[in-house]
């Protein structure tokens, strides 16, 4: 995917270098606030394959969100079990099945300028994964977290696999650290999940 275009200031689009000591609590807050005001069943949906080192940012955020244990987030790939493009589609037929309404974020790899690379960029709406290597896959979420891992502009697919390994383990961690402020960040009253701001009493509610 080719990123040239698309870094602006806009309320629904946020980005910042994954090296950023402020990362996961300005990122989660920008997150927080593309929230539904009805709570929903929230999905996070890992795109990516471990067979080669670039597109495994979203099975290696995936595992690594899964080690904290999330309370309120169901996770869809990870290193045991991919999100990839041959078994995407099933992936989302069964999101439909087991939520109702889900609301999605979802995480792939992205390729963009030599200056962002290392950068992790979130949007409100949907991701196009596949679009670096002229895939045509279902456009998925509500929210995108992509981390431009290398260079676009030519050999995609063999820039993918040549990635480094560890700035791809790096910017998966830091996305691990995101999701799991944003899950700190909910809580259940009853049934829903809802979002409690650090200013905010929570309700008491009457049975």
């Amino acid at each position: 995917m080719n990123l040239n275009n698309r870094f602006d200031k806009s309320a629904d689009y946020f980005r910042m270098p994954h090296t950023d000591a402020e990362l996961s609590i300005l990122m989660s807050e920008r997150i927080i606030s593309w929230f539904p005001e009805i709570p929903r069943e929230y999905v996070i949906l890992c795109i990516g394959t471990d067979r080669s080192t670039g597109d495994a940012l979203g099975p290696l955020a995936g595992t690594f969100f899964q080690e904290t244990k999330p309370k309120h987030m169901q996770i869809y790939g990870t290193l045991r079990k991919p999100v990839h493009a041959i078994n995407l589609h099933e992936a989302i037929d069964r999101i439909k099945e087991n939520h109702r309404n889900p609301f999605i974020i979802a995480i792939d790899a992205c390729l963009g300028r030599n200056a962002s690379i290392g950068h992790i960029i979130t949007e409100k709406g949907s991701l196009q994964p596949g679009s670096a290597l002229n895939k045509s896959l279902p456009a998925i979420g509500d929210i995108s977290i992509t981390g431009v891992v290398n260079i676009s502009g030519f050999m995609e697919h063999s820039i993918l696999q040549n990635t480094r390994l560890s700035i791809v383990i790096d910017m998966a961690r830091e996305i691990s650290k995101v999701l799991d402020s944003v899950d700190r960040s909910l809580t259940y009253h009853l049934s829903p999940t809802v979002i409690i701001s650090k200013n905010q009493k929570p309700n008491k509610w009457t049975v």
